[in-house]
């Protein structure tokens, strides 16, 4: 009789250059990279917002548009759990990094 009651450990990344990989393989939907990028442009401009109109609201909102536009991305277009609830730090690094690599034109909207 075989013993199923172990359960698979999710792999530890060491660095965000090792974990950046695995975050692209998670992100291939075109619908969930608009959002991602929606999401981290509204979370840069509630921040500018914040800063120039010394308006808290605009901080407070920050999570909600970031986290709200990702999370519609993979519960409804990717379909698998953010990698957000896993890999907290990575992940958000992940999210500036894929932004980044879109407006430099290294990523597209459309997964390679």
């Amino acid at each position: 009789m075989i013993n199923n009651n172990h359960k698979i450990q999710p792999k530890k990344y060491n660095s965000l250059k090792e974990f950046y990989p695995f975050y692209l393989t998670e992100h291939q939907n075109t619908m969930n990279r608009a959002l991602h990028f929606t999401g981290i442009s509204l979370l840069c401009l509630c921040f500018i917002a914040s800063m120039l109109f010394h308006n808290v609201y605009f901080f407070i909102a920050i999570p909600f548009v970031a986290f709200g536009f990702s999370w519609i991305g993979h519960l409804f277009f990717e379909r698998n759990k953010p990698s957000t609830l896993k890999y907290p730090f990575f992940s958000i690094a992940c999210d500036f990094l894929l932004f980044g690599d879109i407006i430099m034109g290294r990523q597209t909207f459309k997964a390679k």
